[in-house]
């Protein structure tokens, strides 16, 4: 890995639908999104920090604390869709050089600088084996689909969660990728992926005001050391 850059990205909207103004809403006296760059600043590992946003503001804070690139989102891409991001990274791809890509997110801000470097670590030792790596949380629960169909286990037959089959949840923390493996797929997880699985408590996501909540709470305590 000594020899081969990364470069994060991240996509910041001026608005959210569900948390108005979610990524520059203080979190721990500081915009949330600063967070996940200090982390990805800490872990040592990452070349440069790609912001693609339609914002001015979040550009200016970004580039006011942090060695960031910004690549303002043009006009085609503003009304794009969650389950269409592929094309933001695309784009943000097409405007930079390098081989290797850490993509993560704004709304992870408890995510660990020593986690980035772990994943990244896995990702480049098993290179020759996998074409990609994203981040999951192991889940030992019983489980069912709507039509109450058990998925992982069998009701007939009760046995302790923590002895039932590993089921791993993708938490969107992090995807680790290269150009070809995004060009040959079209996609941050490739024909190959690797699974990585961290603390769910590291994994929160702020999608709700309720997840906000959890996650301020959260970063109080590591803050003052006192949990987690």
């Amino acid at each position: 890995m000594a020899n081969s850059k990364v470069k994060a990205l991240l996509f910041m909207k001026a608005n959210s639908e569900r948390i108005p103004g979610k990524n520059m809403r203080l979190l721990c006296g500081r915009p949330l999104f600063h967070w996940i760059l200090e982390s990805l600043n800490e872990s040592g590992v990452i070349d440069e920090i790609i912001i693609n946003t339609d914002s001015e503001e979040i550009a200016n804070s970004a580039k006011s604390c942090f060695n960031v690139t910004i690549h303002m989102r043009p006009d085609y891409l503003l009304d794009i869709q969650a389950n269409e991001a592929n094309q933001i990274m695309a784009y943000d791809l097409e405007q930079t050089d390098g081989d290797y890509f850490f993509q993560t997110h704004c709304t992870n801000p408890l995510l660990k600088s020593k986690t980035i470097k772990d994943a990244l670590n896995k990702y480049f030792k098993k290179l020759e084996k996998f074409d990609s790596l994203f981040s999951v949380t192991t889940l030992q629960k019983r489980l069912y689909d709507e039509k109450f169909h058990a998925l992982n286990h069998d009701p007939q037959n009760l046995i302790k969660t923590q002895n039932l089959p590993f089921i791993f949840e993708e938490n969107s923390c992090f995807y680790i990728f290269s150009r070809k493996s995004f060009c040959e797929n079209n996609n941050r997880i490739g024909a190959k992926p690797s699974l990585f699985p961290i603390d769910k408590f590291e994994a929160v996501d702020i999608d709700e005001e309720f997840d906000f909540l959890v996650a301020e709470k959260l970063m109080e305590n590591r803050l003052t050391k006192t949990s987690f």
